[in-house]
């Protein structure tokens, strides 16, 4: 449900966007609508947070949820990413980062661990 100052959208670079779409549909299963040949819009949910760790990139960390972690790690891989961080331990679960073919850094995440 939108509400008045919610993050609501997130915009990533591509660097092709026929390939951008493959990789996060095989990866992930996402569907898109295209609006002319450089833009394609995904709805796939939303919350955030702000991380203040000088070690981190100074760029947006888009975070995706996965209900088996390592079939996830698997899937992505297979699409076509770069795994940056293999899966690890953090306050409330595990997660791994990858870059997809684009040079995005994403993270994906579980519960448990």
């Amino acid at each position: 449900m939108r509400s008045d100052g919610k993050l609501d959208y997130l915009e990533l670079p591509s660097t092709g966007l026929p390939e951008t779409k493959a990789f996060y549909a095989a990866a992930f299963g996402w569907t898109f609508q295209d609006y002319g040949p450089t833009y394609a819009a995904f709805d796939e949910g939303l919350d955030g947070g702000f991380d203040a760790d000088p070690e981190r990139p100074q760029a947006p960390l888009p975070v995706l949820y996965a209900t088996d972690l390592p079939a996830m790690l698997a899937r992505v891989e297979a699409a076509g990413a770069t795994i940056l961080k293999p899966i690890f331990d953090f306050p409330g679960g595990q997660r791994f980062h990858f870059r997809d073919p684009s040079g995005n850094e994403l993270a994906v995440w579980s519960e448990g661990g």
